[in-house]
């Protein structure tokens, strides 16, 4: 398993690629609704009453496919993250085991951060800056993005490269307190689970709750992080001088709930993708594991 293994790294981000392609198709529509929420400004004002009247305005306006806009970018990236964070998790929860092979919480916490930082600057930002910009755009008078390849095309031909990096700061803190907080909840968890006996099995269902569960803590954490995120990568980022001058500017025009906007439906989202992901991660593992005969 996942927690006690030392030396079964090779089908590790594979799974984790494989998990994290399959999760994202399942729950993007609930990203797409939190992250047209996280855009709406009070200044602007406001153009959608809630979760439901976007559903509806995005639906009436563009089909049910609408909620599937910038798909493209987050299910090319998805595949990466996943990998790069738990092969990353992997190699150093195998530095940082004790002699019995265990993993405690803290050091799953290290673990995690180090897994969400390395997934930010690797895979996370741009992904994230090409679908906040995809998002962003769809709710614009007329849309210029095409497709994906066109989009990126666009960017980086307007930007420079330096434009897929928009809000690199916020999303190293965002991924890397996302990943800690979410690997010391399932460490923990996990090791409850198991008590004094670490080959102990556990029913995927009871993985999918652990990872339901981490998935709310980290929300409920880290949702201010997200909000400027988000606002940082938008199609106005350029109103933003860092990633501190628009937390200022959120409170100060926006009041603390703007940096809760969007939690509903990021809380409904990030619980089945935890659960989702930790799920398959360890049942294609296991699989993998036949085929390459790691043990």
């Amino acid at each position: 398993m996942l927690w006690v293994s030392k030396h079964r790294q090779n089908p590790r981000g594979k799974a984790g690629g494989i998990a994290g392609g399959i999760e994202i198709c399942i729950t993007f529509p609930t990203e797409y609704v939190k992250t047209q929420l996280q855009l709406d400004e009070k200044a602007n004002p406001p153009r959608y009453k809630g979760i439901v009247d976007c559903v509806k305005q995005t639906v009436d306006g563009h089909g049910v496919s609408g909620l599937y806009r910038g798909l493209s970018s987050l299910l090319y990236g998805s595949i990466p993250k996943a990998a790069v964070r738990f092969g990353m998790f992997e190699f150093l929860s195998n530095k940082m085991r004790d002699e019995n092979g265990k993993l405690d919480s803290t050091r799953g916490l290290l673990c995690g951060l180090g897994a969400g930082m390395a997934e930010a600057v690797v895979v996370v930002c741009p992904m994230e800056t090409v679908k906040v910009k995809f998002i962003h755009d769809q709710s614009s008078a007329n849309p210029k993005y095409r497709g994906f390849f066109h989009g990126v095309r666009e960017i980086i031909r307007t930007e420079g490269l330096r434009g897929t990096y928009q809000g690199l700061t916020a999303t190293v803190l965002k991924q890397g307190s996302n990943q800690a907080i979410r690997f010391y909840v399932m460490t923990s968890l996990r090791n409850w689970y198991k008590g004094d006996d670490p080959n102990k099995a556990i029913n995927p269902l009871v993985t999918g709750a652990f990872g339901a569960f981490a998935g709310a803590v980290s929300v409920f954490g880290n949702t201010p992080l997200d909000v400027i995120k988000t606002r940082m990568q938008g199609l106005e980022a350029h109103k933003y001088k860092s990633t501190l001058d628009c937390a200022v500017k959120i409170m100060k025009h926006e009041g603390p709930k703007a940096f809760y906007k969007g939690t509903v439906p990021r809380l409904g989202r990030v619980c089945m993708d935890v659960a989702i992901v930790f799920i398959i991660y360890e049942e294609v593992v296991k699989v993998l594991n036949k085929v390459w005969k790691t043990d």
